[in-house]
């Protein structure tokens, strides 16, 4: 009988020719930069998959490889939605630590959605959502991740929310520091992309295990999620000033694209800027590809934001 992992490496091989009608028209990626100074860590968002997972033309269980075969990255954001069936399954996050390890794949986060507000206003709706997180703690210390992202998502008054987003993140965090594993908040909309009001609760809190993961995009102050894709937006933090402000806490970046232009920038967004703000700060963790645009393909835009973050990091200052 085939072992798991050769199972597990032919179903890789069938998932990546599902999504060769996705591949086909693309030219091959530029090449890696070599040195320290010009070469920044990149990984690869689950999320920018998506559309592909939904259609079920990519496994889930298959996403690491994809990324390292496919786009040549060898380190994987997931998204919990994807694999709630086998949430509390710790023999599927050992065997795909197992399986990751063995192809040389840094697994670095899972992005948790939908487990309950984390400053709801009621206490014991604030403790059901930190137990709801609990799970994908253990998830993510079995997978070898660094961290979980998290929503500071909550209701009421500014210093209502404020007292709840401190009681919720700060137990959060002190269950994140027993198993090792780093508590991130988004920049995700609403309150959550005003970057002074959440990095304000994050000092508070005072918790090394607790971060950000700032999103280049997600700085809509009034549409929950925040994104600015389609330039709807009519209150929008600034995302160069917000991403200054948070990176002092990043654990992670993430390096949201939603379309190109001739010259291969990114039309939506002061991607330079973002960048010079990410050097500047000293930071050096992962910067996670998180492409969301519908004009290319997924595979497109995967490889177009790759292809811009090398070639902008390379000359900046």
């Amino acid at each position: 009988m085939a072992s798991r992992r050769t199972f597990i490496k032919q179903s890789s091989i069938g998932a990546l020719a599902l999504t060769l009608p996705l591949l086909t028209d693309l030219k091959a990626a530029a090449p890696a930069l070599t040195t320290a100074n010009t070469s920044p860590k990149i990984s690869l968002a689950q999320w920018s998959l998506h559309r592909a997972l939904q259609r079920g033309d990519l496994k889930a269980v298959n996403f690491p490889m994809v990324a390292k075969k496919e786009f040549g990255i060898s380190a994987v954001e997931y998204v919990n939605e994807f694999y709630a069936d086998e949430l509390h399954n710790a023999s599927f996050w050992d065997n795909l630590k197992r399986d990751t390890d063995a192809e040389g794949i840094q697994n670095v986060l899972i992005m948790v959605d939908k487990e309950g507000e984390l400053g709801a206003a009621k206490t014991l709706e604030r403790t059901r959502a930190v137990d709801r997180h609990r799970s994908w703690i253990e998830a993510a210390r079995r997978l070898g991740c660094a961290a979980i992202r998290v929503n500071a998502f909550g209701k009421g008054d500014p210093n209502t929310l404020r007292e709840a987003l401190i009681d919720g993140l700060g137990m959060l965090a002190e269950a994140g520091s027993e198993a090792d594993i780093s508590i991130l908040v988004e920049n995700h909309g609403l309150h959550t992309s005003d970057a002074g009001f959440i990095t304000g609760i994050l000092s508070a809190v005072n918790n090394p295990y607790l971060g950000t993961l700032p999103d280049f995009g997600n700085w809509c102050l009034n549409k929950e999620w925040g994104s600015t894709k389609d330039g709807s937006c009519t209150n929008s933090y600034d995302p160069v000033k917000g991403l200054e402000e948070m990176l002092p806490f990043a654990k992670g970046v993430s390096a949201k694209s939603y379309d190109f232009g001739p010259d291969g920038a990114e039309t939506r967004l002061p991607y330079k800027a973002l960048l010079q703000e990410v050097k500047d700060s000293g930071f050096n963790g992962y910067i996670g590809i998180e492409y969301e645009g519908d004009r290319l393909s997924e595979a497109q835009g995967i490889r177009a934001t790759k292809a811009l973050i090398e070639k902008t990091w390379a000359t900046l200052d």
